[in-house]
């Protein structure tokens, strides 16, 4: 007997199957229809088995079972027999999957959306998820504020089962906020309170900021803001009531309205600590941020409870934590503050740990250590030693963790896992200035020379302004203390009128030795003594100055020079930093008994403060002054310091500002001062620009002859946009700049820019 059952729907395929078969014995099993799904597959749903008794009721569960397995759109149950015959119709297999048009939102993170609702390349074909597909892809353009985007799905059957999906985006515009309104504030106006917000209405900056697009997540960060703008200012109670969202009927402008209740001011009556105090109270009190008699801050709660837990942490006490108890007095509006300590078990540092590191020694990564095995746990060491780390710039990543030892409750292992990255390079390079012209040159350099740590480095460079060779040897643990020791030697050909500067040359070679002494963290002093030759060559257009100078002193001089400075240097990272700054004075003496007897002094300033998280302020001082000594009156002319160009005071011809010899040409003088304040943020509308940076910026300075001609009268100024970029032959930069209190004779340059190193 053969019975066939092929149901529209599964209802109606369970419902007849329950009288289409007589009770019989199951002898075999054959499965009909398979495409790409192995038997075994079908084997493993189905939960009949040779030998078993077959009836209505299993042919319900067997069908209902397939079906969930959702590899089948038809199936259906016949009898051959002693023989169970299952027929099938597989679902289509999805052989690609192809987004278009979606500029707003890259093609990996719409496919992961879409896998996540179990649509992906290579599994079965659903059709009902295409709706899913849609919502879901409507809804991440919804979160960018993309309410007229339109999804259009077009599914192509392909051979062998398959079939291929096309999602066509049409993202249409960006709703912007048309008003924001808020309603209930009587303590602060509109304007104060909208200004906390990340999200406002159009303006000049916007089309930089875009701020002026709607984001829900946007939305609630600005009323999470707005909260901490209240309660930070005593008002405990203040609650955002609701929120209305509405869009006009062409889908691009938004309007918002947000109602509040502000409540009343609160302020503290009281702080208590309590718990288990294992740390003295007096020595835990300068850590707190508020106290009695100030107006209530959550702010300013939180920054206590950090304080309280990493003084904590940093007394081993790795598990603290620290529990804000108020009780507030809603008659007199007081609050009373109770911060209750929990330290947990005090917990020692077993072992130290390093992996990943095929190069580096431990030894080397072990001198930057600031945590030290045998010793109390401190978070702040164990980061600031991962920071350390970091910096050496042999790794690409640094990683840290501290599992708590198997068997003990007071001890952890510190595991530094890292990735290594070359650290030397070969290079071969080629640039331009409008100051040296074609700059040529050539490095090899090693930072972590065969796994220690020590920097060796040689390279070329010509110009026609200058021609080096030089070779520098750098151990930065020389002593297990920190202290560093390296030293090198150079020869270098320079051409001075070929960078603006009066006619005369000079050749030089000589040889030097370093040491660096750490004071701690972020201060340095380090020493260099260096000993040349300097042949000074003048030519047949060489001013007074100039040849009188060699009348008087001779050209060939050998001398010892003395280098002492002290650096204190905070910056997050090296290359574009965004906070942190850097000072550093330095003192440069010849040695009594050299050819050549001079000193100098430079000092240099700088800071970064982030005023936004676009936007950074960096200001910077330079302060440079020397004189002679001994049978030198003055600095020598080749000692001179220069200002003007890419790297002073922008929108001046390099090295122009100053003193001019008889020939009219820039000489220099034994004072400069030279001062930036810049605004500097990355390029607009660039995925990726971490190598690149704008900047406004204002210049001001000028070199004098001595301190007693120092005029401000005479600083020259200048204005304008700059750019750095970080190419692969060295750094350019790019700057239009306007001259301010230029002076008649003054070489002024409109457009600047420099490739690769200058003089």
């Amino acid at each position: 007997m053969r019975l066939s059952l092929k149901p529209l729907v599964l209802g109606m395929m369970l419902a007849s199957s329950a009288h289409a078969f007589e009770p019989f014995n199951v002898e075999d099993i054959r499965v009909e229809g398979l495409q790409r799904i192995a038997p075994g597959t079908v084997f493993n749903y189905l939960p009949v088995k040779v030998g078993d008794r077959f009836n209505t009721f299993e042919s319900e569960r067997a069908i209902r079972a397939l079906f969930k397995s959702g590899y089948f759109r038809d199936i259906s149950l016949e009898r051959d027999g002693g023989i169970l015959v299952v027929q099938v119709q597989e679902r289509p297999a999805v052989a690609s999957i192809k987004i278009q048009g979606n500029d707003d939102i890259e093609t990996e993170p719409l496919l992961d959306s879409l896998e996540d609702i179990g649509l992906a390349e290579g599994r079965v074909f659903n059709r009902s998820l295409l709706e899913q597909v849609e919502q879901e892809l409507e809804r991440q353009y919804f979160s960018r504020g993309k309410y007229g985007v339109k999804i259009k799905t077009t599914v192509t059957p392909l051979e062998r089962n398959r079939v291929g999906i096309l999602i066509d985006v049409s993202e249409g515009v960006v709703a912007r906020i048309k008003q924001i309104n808020i309603v209930g504030n009587s303590v602060f106006d509109d304007e104060t309170l909208l200004d906390q917000f990340e999200q406002r209405t159009p303006g000049w900056l916007t089309f930089y900021t875009k701020s002026d697009q709607y984001s829900r997540q946007k939305l609630a960060a600005d009323l999470e803001t707005l909260r901490s703008f209240y309660q930070d200012r005593g008002y405990i109670k203040f609650n955002v009531d609701s929120t209305q969202v509405s869009i006009t009927p062409d889908k691009k402008d938004i309007y918002i309205t947000i109602n509040i209740t502000e409540g009343e001011q609160y302020h503290v009556s009281d702080i208590k600590l309590s718990g288990d105090l294992v740390v003295p109270a007096e020595e835990l009190f300068p850590e707190f941020r508020i106290n009695a008699g100030d107006t209530f801050s959550r702010k300013k709660v939180t920054n206590t409870v950090t304080r309280l837990t990493d003084h904590l942490g940093n007394k081993g006490y790795a598990f603290a934590n620290v529990n804000t108890i108020p009780e507030i007095d809603e008659e007199t509006r007081q609050v009373s503050l109770t911060f209750f300590v929990d330290p947990g078990k005090r917990v020692y540092v077993r072992r130290i740990n390093f992996a990943g590191n095929t190069k580096t020694r431990d030894q080397v990564m072990r001198q930057e250590m600031r945590q030290m095995e045998g010793g109390w746990f401190s978070s702040k060491k164990v980061e600031r030693s991962r920071t350390r780390l970091q910096r050496l710039g042999y790794f690409s990543t640094v990683n840290v963790e501290t599992p708590a030892v198997p068997g003990a409750t007071d001890e952890v292992d510190v595991n530094y896992s890292i990735a290594e990255q070359p650290s030397g390079s070969i290079s071969v390079g080629i640039g331009f200035s409008q100051t040296s012209g074609v700059l040529l040159n050539g490095s090899i350099s090693q930072d972590n020379f065969m796994g220690t740590g020590r920097r060796v480095s040689a390279s070329v460079n010509n110009s026609s302004v200058n021609r080096i060779f030089s070779f520098s040897y750098q151990n930065p643990y020389y002593t297990v203390d920190g202290v560093s020791r390296g030293f090198g030697a150079f020869y270098r050909e320079t051409d001075a009128s070929q960078a603006n500067i009066a006619n005369y040359s000079t050749d030089t070679y000589g040889a030097n030795v370093t040491y660096g002494f750490p004071v701690n963290e972020y201060d340095t002093f380090n020493f260099d003594l260096k000993a040349d030759s300097l042949k000074l060559r003048a030519s047949d257009f060489s001013s007074a100055q100039i040849t009188d100078f060699i009348d008087n002193f001779g050209d060939e001089f050998k001398s010892l020079t003395l280098v002492g400075s002290f650096s204190h240097d905070t910056r997050n990272r090296r290359v574009f930093p965004s906070s942190g700054g850097v000072q550093r004075i330095s003192v440069e003496t010849k040695v009594p008994g050299s050819e050549l007897e001079y000193y100098k002094l430079n000092l240099r300033a700088q800071q970064y403060v982030p005023l936004t998280r676009l936007f950074i302020l960096s200001t910077k001082l330079q302060i440079g002054w020397g004189d002679g000594f001994g049978d030198f009156d003055n600095l020598p002319f080749f000692q001179n310091f220069f200002a003007g160009g890419t790297r002073s005071v922008r929108g001046y011809r390099d090295n122009s500002l100053g003193p001019l010899d008889s020939s009219n040409d820039p000489l220099g003088g034994s004072f400069r001062t030279v001062g930036n304040l810049e605004v500097v943020f990355p390029p607009p509308f660039m995925a990726d620009s971490k190598s690149v940076r704008l900047s406004l910026f204002y210049d001001v300075g000028n070199v004098f002859s001595s301190t007693q001609d120092f005029s401000a009268e005479e600083l020259r100024m200048s204005a304008g946009l700059s750019a750095v970029w970080l190419s692969p032959v060295g750094p350019l930069s790019v700057s239009i700049a306007q001259a301010f209190n230029d002076q008649s004779g003054d070489d002024t340059q409109f457009f600047q820019f420099n490739l690769g190193a200058g003089f």
